[in-house]
């Protein structure tokens, strides 16, 4: 007997529903990223056109040839990566031994630590104060201002806690019986188990330090130094006449075009870190299942 015989008709509609639901929610965030695919493997005629482009009609690749010939898009790539790799790293080292330690119920004072932790979810210095800092330890206009303020996430520290709440005591009990002392348990016990959460949480870092924008904007001046989000600001939301005149010096009206252009920017700073997530996903669904506050 199927599945489908022994539902009621109401589990049927229900099911209907949210399929519909769940449908409809996927092209509405898979149409725009087509669109913008489409555009930019346009030429210029195509890329003009108005309404919907589900795919280029006439296919061509100058806009991508354009973006990568600038020594921007390589300047940003470059930041953005450091960026990306180098914070992911240390943030994934400082939030794995500051929730070890909060998972150790011998650990003097823990829900007073934990409570001091979770409270900075809810207040912070402020926007003026956190520059003033910055500035005032040297870290203005250098790259260790993109990483440094965000390299403890309080809410995915937490998690990670957790995780290693659940994971059994007698595995370390009896890694301590062998003469193991915790940094050696750490390294070669719970890690090597605890690949979902940190690859969930590896993740999420990544995500955030490729996408973000706003710390770049206020703390560096230095052009060398600006990732690749900000070009794509300039480019897109601020309409930078310079950036784009600097992206098109070297090709020609009939070549491309300023739309096909910020497309292919668009979708140079967005596949990246699409490509990453396959490799992950085996972890994700586990990894992001952990995580109640637990005392």
């Amino acid at each position: 007997m199927s599945m489908l015989s022994r539902m009621s008709r109401g589990e049927i509609m229900f099911q209907f529903a949210a399929m519909t639901v769940i449908v409809a929610l996927c092209i509405s965030v898979l149409y725009p990223f087509v669109h913008v695919l489409s555009v930019s493997l346009s030429t210029p005629e195509e890329a003009l056109r108005p309404g919907i482009h589900l795919y280029p009609k006439h296919f061509s690749m100058s806009s991508y040839k354009q973006s990568f010939q600038t020594n921007g898009i390589w300047v940003g790539y470059f930041n953005t990566l450091f960026r990306t790799v180098v914070g992911t790293f240390l943030s994934l080292v400082v939030m794995t031994l500051g929730a070890y330690a909060l998972s150790k119920k011998y650990l003097p004072h823990r829900h007073f630590y934990t409570m001091l932790i979770v409270l900075t979810m809810f207040f912070s210095g402020g926007l003026i104060p956190t520059f003033l800092l910055i500035k005032s330890i040297g870290l203005y206009d250098t790259r260790w201002a993109l990483i440094i303020p965000g390299l403890i996430n309080t809410f995915y520290m937490i998690i990670m806690r957790n995780f290693f709440m659940e994971l059994p005591q007698e595995l370390e009990d009896s890694a301590k019986i062998d003469g193991a002392n915790d940094i050696q348990i750490l390294g070669r016990i719970v890690v090597p188990i605890s690949k979902p959460i940190l690859a969930t949480i590896g993740l999420w870092m990544a995500v955030y330090h490729w996408n973000e924008w706003f710390h770049a904007l206020i703390y560096i001046q230095d052009q060398s130094k600006i990732v690749l989000q900000i070009l794509l600001r300039r480019l897109i939301v601020e309409n930078d006449d310079m950036q784009m005149r600097e992206l098109m010096a070297q090709a020609s009206e009939d070549e491309v075009v300023s739309e096909s252009v910020k497309a292919a920017v668009l979708m140079i700073a967005t596949i990246p870190i699409l490509v990453v997530y396959p490799f992950i996903q085996k972890y994700f669904v586990k990894g992001i299942m952990i995580g109640s506050l637990k005392g």
